[in-house]
């Protein structure tokens, strides 16, 4: 797990820590030593902390002109035990809602599991997004991830699933990404389900 590391290919386009509007301007952090773990596996350093302890971030791009964000996760994504989506929603998403970020693509594709709670933090995330005609989107989740984002209702305030499965967005550049993603979310397939 350590050899996992966040996408480096657009940092000649955008780095966070070096953002002075990114949550992660000027974080400090030692690049040198392995001291943040996922089941007890040490995760690379370059991956980000936002508060939780079993899910890990790097937010790869952000369009201030075009109001995106392109963020890649790794770890457990446990609200249940830890509430991990208030973490992100509180000391990440909320200081970019002000920015003009309001479209956001979490990369799910290694996100190893999924414990749900209540839907609360995901429905004021979409309202608030919604509001500026954004949403959020989670590309790649594993079936098994997807199916308890669903047992937790998540698919009324997120766009996930098939149709946002097998993107290769590796080698794309990230405004190539959002436009293959935006165009799921508005052709339909991506349609949010009304409760």
């Amino acid at each position: 797990m350590h050899d996992l590391t966040p996408h480096h290919r657009w940092q000649a386009a955008y780095i966070a820590d070096e953002d002075e509007r990114s949550p992660f301007y000027r974080q400090d952090k030692d690049r040198m030593h392995y001291t943040h773990a996922v089941y007890n596996h040490y995760i690379h350093p370059d991956w980000d902390a936002f508060g939780s302890s079993t899910l890990y971030m790097k937010l790869l791009y952000a369009d201030y002109v075009e109001g995106y964000a392109i963020m890649e996760f790794i770890g457990e994504w446990n609200d249940t035990l830890h509430n991990d989506v208030m973490y992100l929603k509180r000391k990440v998403v909320d200081l970019m809602l002000p920015e003009g970020i309001h479209k956001f693509i979490l990369i799910c594709e290694n996100v190893l599991n999924f414990h749900g709670s209540d839907d609360c933090y995901y429905e004021e995330w979409q309202e608030e997004a919604a509001d500026e005609g954004g949403w959020i989107c989670f590309v790649n989740t594993l079936q098994h991830v997807a199916d308890e984002m669903e047992d937790t209702r998540l698919q009324f305030f997120v766009h996930f699933g098939e149709a946002f499965n097998n993107i290769e967005w590796r080698l794309q550049k990230p405004r190539r990404v959002f436009q293959m993603v935006e165009e799921r979310v508005y052709r339909g397939s991506g349609q949010l389900r009304s409760g």
